[in-house]
């Protein structure tokens, strides 16, 4: 199993009560689910590339979608929250001087993670908009967790002059839908640019954009 799906494979690992059948199913799924995304998917597909029939997937999983969410659900509850939070911690943890800084760090934090789990990640990108049970999911083992330490780094940046005084949930939303475009673009999209060249637009951007008024 290659690097980019290193969360699959540790599941697949710690879950004992996976039979080979639906190792080789999930594995399938998780590659054409990240390829074509979930509407464009057959069970079919799935099947052919799992070396199972058809029928197999359905005795397992009662329909697609729940097949979606034995990929997802695990994962988010027991890795992708966990380590998502001690991930960003590391940069959480740190103080920069600047919000630039701090947004630069945060970026290449995020940006390292996404590419040790592109597969299941793209999964995450391409779907969450329209399965609510996967956007309540990522709120629930993520975002209520990250929101609060955001909001002290905002306020800590404001207090420096640095930010505009916007209401921090407003800040926050701001910089993180134009660093999950970014994102979306790259490795959803495929867009190919020149990084650095981007992440410089990017923030200074933000630092325009967010700066506060004269």
């Amino acid at each position: 199993m290659t690097n980019e799906n290193n969360l699959l494979n540790e599941m697949l690992q710690e879950n004992d009560n996976l039979t080979e059948k639906q190792k080789q199913i999930l594995i399938a799924a998780t590659e054409i689910f990240a390829e074509k995304g979930f509407a464009a998917t057959s069970t079919n597909e799935i099947a052919k590339k799992a070396g199972v029939a058809e029928g197999t997937i359905f005795r397992h999983y009662k329909t697609k979608k729940d097949l979606l969410l034995s990929i997802v659900t695990p994962m988010m509850v027991k890795m992708i929250g966990p380590i998502i939070i001690k991930d960003l911690n590391k940069v959480l943890d740190k103080e920069f001087e600047h919000f630039e800084d701090f947004v630069r760090a945060m970026i290449k934090n995020r940006q390292d993670f996404l590419e040790k789990n592109l597969k299941v990640i793209r999964i995450f990108l391409q779907e969450i908009p329209f399965h609510n049970e996967l956007r309540e999911q990522f709120i629930e083992h993520v975002g209520k967790k990250v929101l609060s330490r955001l909001v002290q780094i905002i306020e800590h940046y404001q207090s420096k002059g640095q930010i505009i005084q916007l209401p921090p949930p407003t800040v926050i939303r701001l910089a993180a839908s134009t660093i999950m475009g970014y994102f979306a673009t790259k490795y959803v999209i495929g867009v190919k640019w020149n990084d650095e060249e981007e992440i410089n637009q990017m923030i200074h951007f933000l630092k325009k954009g967010l700066a506060p008024e004269e």
